[in-house]
């Protein structure tokens, strides 16, 4: 714990943009042990189902334990969390990496188990990086700082990918788990010698109890319960999460099936869509976004629905797919880094780390829902319905054909159709049209103990 405490030697932007580099090569160390276990996963038990097992073992406890880490993340010293939580992915690939180079390879439960203690961990990760970097840099910068976040995801995105498949041959497993440990340690020496400014205390009546860790962990949902902007916000976050869930995860058998299972040209559907997440990235980090950031958001989500998944929808052929994948993707920056901007502006520091853990809940639990609807319905009523003499061929084939892959496109696209309507009516909601004037932000006000003490703010 000392080590958190020693002088720290750089602060403000200049230390956020060395975390950031941190982020960017543990980003692409940890993108690369993905790759490499995807592969092995799939080349050990031949069936899709051992990677979702994977992806739900870490997605699973990342939103139940949402509540509890952001309580806790309030209750301790962020740069500490931080750094725990970064070690603890770092020592989950150390116990793979020391079981590949004795039994020579993982067995199914040690992925999951790994996963499951990952995603535990990753939890307090978001809550604690993003309330410490409120602190860290002026909130000019917080949608530049959001954008710069977003490009490290999106580079690792793309090569990640290319440099797994380039070590794993000659490497092996076993050696990209190496240097992915690396990356770890880089991450965290990048935290360690950066100033992470601690929040004041809550403000409490005399005499009044601390909070329970259980009421802490409810204070989120009632913070926001409390505040009509916020809550549409988050509300309208939700709805497009499950909208653009709904559409993407059709987006890749869509392809597969429009093309006969061409490998290559799923590839370079996605190696586009990450380089508009990059680009996005970078607009995002030179430009800030709008100085009206719902804007980015309500308008973001409008344009990204109409540009991009209903152009890769309608499309037959590889032209549509590129620009309909490009697009969707580099407006993605652009919204969510408006809207951590108003979050980052609205929320206290204080009790940052149990509201964004909730709205990070909030905004992911409809993700297993849009998954587990988007398959069935995809096999059992949109694609039927759209084969030659189909229920819904003669009305919707001159829009996306029929035949193979017709029923997902009609799909894909409808999820636009769906998303840009979100975006519409979210602006058309005066609550959350204004969300930036009717709520002050943090440093404009007294902070205020009780979590509805600004639900009468004008």
């Amino acid at each position: 714990m000392s080590m958190v405490n020693q002088a720290p030697r750089l602060a403000g932007m200049r230390g956020f943009v060395l975390i950031w580099l941190g982020q960017l090569v543990s980003l692409l160390g940890t993108g690369m042990t993905n790759f490499a276990l995807s592969f092995y996963l799939f080349e050990k038990t031949g069936q899709a189902t051992a990677l979702t097992i994977a992806i739900f073992a870490f997605v699973a406890p990342s939103i139940l334990l949402s509540p509890l880490a952001g309580a806790l993340v309030d209750r301790s010293n962020r740069k500490f969390v931080v750094i725990v939580t970064d070690l603890a992915a770092g020592l989950v690939t150390i116990a793979w990496l020391l079981i590949v180079l004795r039994a020579g390879d993982l067995e199914l439960w040690q992925v999951y188990l790994g996963n499951a203690i990952t995603g535990a961990f990753n939890a307090f990760q978001f809550p604690a990086f993003s309330a410490a970097v409120t602190l860290m840099i002026p909130k000019e910068q917080y949608g530049r700082a959001a954008g710069m976040l977003d490009f490290a995801g999106a580079a690792s995105n793309i090569l990640a990918p290319a440099f797994a498949g380039a070590l794993l041959a000659p490497l092996g497993l076993a050696g990209i788990m190496a240097i992915d440990v690396a990356t770890f340690v880089l991450a965290i020496i990048a935290v360690l010698v950066v100033h992470m400014p601690q929040p004041a205390p809550e403000p409490r009546a005399e005499g009044e109890k601390a909070a329970s860790l259980w009421q802490d962990s409810l204070y989120g949902f009632r913070y926001i319960l409390a505040r009509r902007s916020l809550l549409g916000l988050q509300l309208v976050f939700t709805v497009i999460n499950f909208t653009a869930a709904f559409g993407g995860v059709i987006a890749i058998p869509l392809i597969l099936a429009r093309t006969g299972n061409n490998a290559a040209t799923l590839a370079t559907v996605q190696s586009v869509a990450a380089v508009g997440g990059v680009v996005g990235g970078l607009l995002m980090s030179a430009w800030g976004g709008p100085k009206q950031r719902v804007r980015g958001v309500l308008w973001g989500m409008t344009v990204e629905s109409l540009l991009g998944p209903i152009v890769l929808g309608v499309a037959r052929g590889l032209p549509g797919w590129i620009v309909g994948s490009f697009m969707s993707q580099a407006f993605i920056p652009i919204i969510n880094g408006s809207n951590q901007a108003i979050w980052q502006s609205k929320v206290p520091p204080a009790v940052q780390g149990r509201v964004f853990a909730t709205r990070r809940m909030i905004a992911q639990f409809s993700f297993p829902i849009a998954v587990l609807l988007a398959g069935p319905l995809a096999d059992r009523v949109f694609e039927p319905a759209m084969q030659g003499g189909g229920a819904a061929a003669a009305l919707f084939g001159p829009l996306v054909g029929t035949g193979p892959g017709a029923g997902m496109g009609l799909m894909v696209a409808l999820s636009g159709v769906f998303g840009a309507a979100v975006g519409l009516v979210g602006y058309l909601v005066p609550a959350v049209r204004h969300v930036e004037t009717i709520l002050p932000d943090f440093d404009s006000v007294a902070p205020a103990a009780a979590p509805g003490a600004e639900a009468a703010a004008p």
